[in-house]
């Protein structure tokens, strides 16, 4: 990058000085595409003419700010050749490179990059900053399951562009080709270290969640399509739902409700589920409300709590923990 398309940030003269108003004006054209004349006045808290010298000694510099017609104005930072330093605040700065230091932990194989990313802007924070961004010691596991970036950005691509997307998807563990798919891309879904795309499956006619790490795109097809609605209208609420069983809502399709004795919530609490739920019924209760994807899965999670429980209901829940203990019982040979 030329030295003269570098603004030097003068800290003696804070925000009122020219070269801080203009890195603050010119990060915030990069922001957002268009931004009336007035708007930009009041978020530098500067005038409206002090706006627009500003705006010309951005042009000076080789920026290409383009001015927007209309009864107050605007201007717009348009794409160029070269690209102009980013410009961040002091939380956006932070923000980055803590999303760099965990990013191993995001289930998409980019350790190796983001580690020389955090360490490019790392390089050019100031020390005020730097010290933040060190104070966070973030110790992150890869996990053993990683997205190719590659097939991530494909992916992301055909749900962008609303493109019927065609992939070869392995199944798990049993043996078989790949089968090749043909879907509606209509998002990607990050939940747990692994990606998922959401797409509605054109053979199956239906709804479908596939690991994008199991996925190998096949190349484009460019066939445009017109999105349908997603149920719900929230893709990550509605892979979330699939995963617990459920058609749309994100909670379990069964669900039942316990009771141990108060001094019984230390011991237990390792073994509940994230989405228990814990009430007070009286001095010698409490309730746990807990769900699964069947009857018989909750009263083997009822089961494995290592503490006395009364089970409160519904019925099915009741049968189904009558009926596991008759199992165990025969098993163990009693």
């Amino acid at each position: 990058m030329r030295s003269d398309r570098v603004l030097n940030f003068d800290q003696t003269d804070g925000m009122a000085g020219p070269s801080s108003r203009m890195l603050a004006l010119l990060s915030l054209l990069q922001v957002r595409r268009d931004w009336a004349g007035d708007e930009l006045a009041g978020r530098l808290e500067v005038s409206p003419r002090t706006v627009r010298r500003d705006v010309d000694r951005l042009r000076e510099l080789g920026y290409r700010v383009e001015s927007l017609r209309g009864p107050a104005g605007g201007y717009r930072l348009a794409a160029g050749s070269d690209l102009p330093p980013l410009l961040f605040d002091d939380d956006q700065a932070v923000a980055l490179a803590l999303a760099l230091a965990v990013a191993p932990a995001s289930g998409a194989d980019i350790a190796e990059p983001a580690a020389r990313a955090l360490a490019t802007v790392r390089q050019v924070m100031p020390p005020r900053l730097r010290h933040r961004v060190d104070a966070v010691r973030a110790v992150t596991a890869a996990g053993t399951v990683q997205a190719d970036p590659e097939v991530l950005a494909a992916v992301s691509g055909a749900v962008q562009r609303a493109e019927v997307l065609r992939f070869e998807h392995r199944s798990d563990g049993d043996g078989e080709a790949p089968a090749v798919r043909r879907v509606e891309p209509y998002a990607v879904v990050a939940r747990h270290a692994r990606w998922y795309l959401l797409a509605w499956d054109l053979d199956r006619d239906d709804w479908r969640t596939y690991r994008v790490d199991r996925m190998v795109p096949r190349a484009r097809t460019r066939v445009r399509f017109t999105p349908r609605d997603v149920p719900g209208g929230d893709a990550a609420v509605f892979v979330a739902a699939r995963f617990k069983g459920s058609a749309r809502e994100d909670a379990w399709p069964c669900r039942g409700t316990v009771t141990v004795a108060p001094a019984a919530l230390r011991t237990v609490a390792p073994y509940l589920p994230e989405d228990a739920l814990v009430e007070d019924v009286d001095a010698e209760r409490r309730r746990l409300t807990l769900g699964s994807w069947s009857w018989v899965g909750l009263a083997g999670v009822v089961a494995g709590l290592p503490v006395e429980v009364t089970v409160e209901g519904p019925p099915p829940l009741r049968d189904a923990v009558l009926a596991l203990a008759d199992r165990l019982r025969t098993a163990g040979g009693g």
